[in-house]
């Protein structure tokens, strides 16, 4: 089906190629995974395997490529390949431009050319798939990370091609997302799709996959079978004993929420919340997607005004302070990163928010070369952003941030893209800066993480707060809750 022989590939004006000597065959029918640390050249892989390198990149190419027996470049661009080959990008809210969730699909069945019935056959069978249909008068831009993901898979299917690319497309999506997700990728192989998952973090695949292709620094260094490959240990949400006392509330909180709603339209997002947040915290918010996470701390920082209600950091009323004022006491990082860059190079990125908030000169540079340290991306400071891989742009919207030293830094899935090496060094980072009088709030469904560093826990179901673990004596949940996020929602505990 896809051929690749000695394939290299090197972006635009990168010094060493992202791709070397690439030997692969993808058979049809097969659902092949490939895996590999940060920057392993996973996404270019997808992209290659696509035409998208081809047809829309350029950059250097070498080696060939083919797809069905033709050589890729002989195909009369990515609307010919599209019709054989769909791909749910990383970066899922790139592949959303319309006003609603049901335009972003009917726009490509329509683009087909299907007759009226058939189209509407396809989009109720993709969003109940993917359980969206709630979501079909929404605008994109309004839903979580993992709802954006949704939306971009059902898109994807919806078009029925013979090939289907995912390219960390679950990465966002809590546990019982990811487990619909396998069983609808179970029919598709079942059905004779050709499937190609590229992920860090394979685990939840391995019993429906074929092959495991590792890359490592842009080469394949192994091609096992799933049985060859060590299934990672179980993330749930015991703290084993451990019991992590928290800082006593003295004085003003850093953040204090009071009576807080949000609506989108007719939809509330966040119901009538309380919550208060003491300096030097580290506190981890869960909840499925939808939950209303990403819109409760987009109000710490001014993005989201609320509908009624208060939200003050540091004393200061989110709703009356501007932004370029509220940054300069807490830092956010997006739970997307390419919504926080758009500089020429690595280092600009970082000076932009230094300028801001009036450090220049000698003092701005010694802030750009301390952050790239902490994030290990000392010697990228002239690198293109979006010429990273997915971790080091998430890294780097941590460095942006932590370059400006705010007392308060709230991260929104803070670990996406990262593989498990990785998402311990950043929460070390995470700790570093804690010990150092830092108040660190963040958003994450990864249930290791919170069973390894969060002191404090609050999990929200349906914009409301179900479970505050500073309510309880220590800062370990109670035995009922001792779950993975998922298995919580099937015993009910959040009802």
């Amino acid at each position: 089906m896809i051929e690749l022989r000695n394939f290299s590939y090197t972006y635009g004006a990168a010094e060493k190629p992202a791709l070397k000597n690439i030997t692969l065959d993808v058979k049809n029918g097969e659902l092949l995974l490939v895996t590999g640390h940060s920057a392993a050249g996973k996404t270019t892989l997808a992209l290659a395997m696509a035409g998208i390198l081809h047809h829309e990149l350029g950059g250097k190419i070498e080696g060939n490529l083919s797809f069905k027996n033709k050589d890729i470049k002989e195909f009369d661009g990515m609307k010919e390949l599209s019709r054989h080959t769909g791909m749910v990008f990383d970066d899922a809210e790139s592949q959303l431009i319309f006003t609603t969730v049901e335009e972003e699909i009917l726009s490509g069945l329509e683009n087909r050319g299907h007759p009226g019935k058939e189209v509407l056959r396809r989009l109720n069978e993709v969003t109940k798939l993917c359980e969206i249909s709630h979501l079909m008068q929404r605008a994109p831009h309004t839903l979580s990370g993992g709802q954006k993901q949704k939306v971009a898979l059902a898109a994807t299917l919806a078009l029925d091609t013979e090939v289907l690319i995912l390219d960390e497309a679950t990465a966002e999506l809590d546990k019982q997302a990811v487990k619909k997700v396998f069983s609808v990728l179970k029919r598709l192989k079942e059905a004779g799709k050709t499937i190609i998952i590229v992920d860090h973090n394979i685990e939840d695949f391995l019993e429906i996959g074929d092959r495991v292709v590792l890359l490592e620094k842009g080469e394949i260094k192994a091609i096992k079978s799933p049985v060859d490959f060590a299934v990672f240990e179980d993330s749930d949400l015991s703290f084993n004993g451990r019991e992590h006392p928290l800082p006593q509330k003295e004085g003003q909180p850093v953040i204090s929420v009071k009576k807080l709603t949000q609506r989108y339209g007719d939809f509330t997002a966040l119901d009538d919340l309380d919550i208060e947040i003491q300096s030097g915290e580290l506190v981890a918010i869960l909840g499925e997607n939808g939950s209303g996470k990403t819109t409760l701390v987009k109000h710490f920082n001014g993005l989201l005004r609320p509908y009624s209600g208060s939200v003050t950091v540091k004393g200061l009323d989110t709703s009356r302070i501007p932004v370029n004022e509220l940054v300069k006491h807490m830092g956010l990082v997006f739970q997307n990163p390419d919504n926080m860059l758009f500089e020429d190079t690595v280092e600009a990125e970082i000076a932009f928010g230094l300028n801001n908030i009036g450090i220049t000169g000698s003092q701005a540079a010694e802030a750009i070369t301390r952050s790239l340290e902490l994030v290990n991306l000392q010697g990228k400071e002239k690198v293109f952003p979006r010429h990273l891989s997915r971790g080091e742009r998430q890294r780097l919207a941590v460095a942006c941030v932590i370059a400006m030293r705010p007392e308060l830094v709230v991260l929104d899935e803070p670990t996406t893209g990262l593989d498990a090496e990785e998402s311990d060094r950043m929460m070390q980072l995470m700790k570093r800066l804690q010990q150092e009088g830092h108040t660190i709030v963040m958003v994450t469904h990864n249930m290791q993480i919170v069973k390894n560093h969060a002191e404090r826990v609050i999990r929200m179901d349906a914009g409301r707060i179900v479970e505050d673990s500073a309510n309880r004596t220590h800062g370990s949940l109670s035995k009922e809750t001792r779950c993975t996020e998922a298995e919580c929602a099937d015993r009910g505990v959040n009802a």
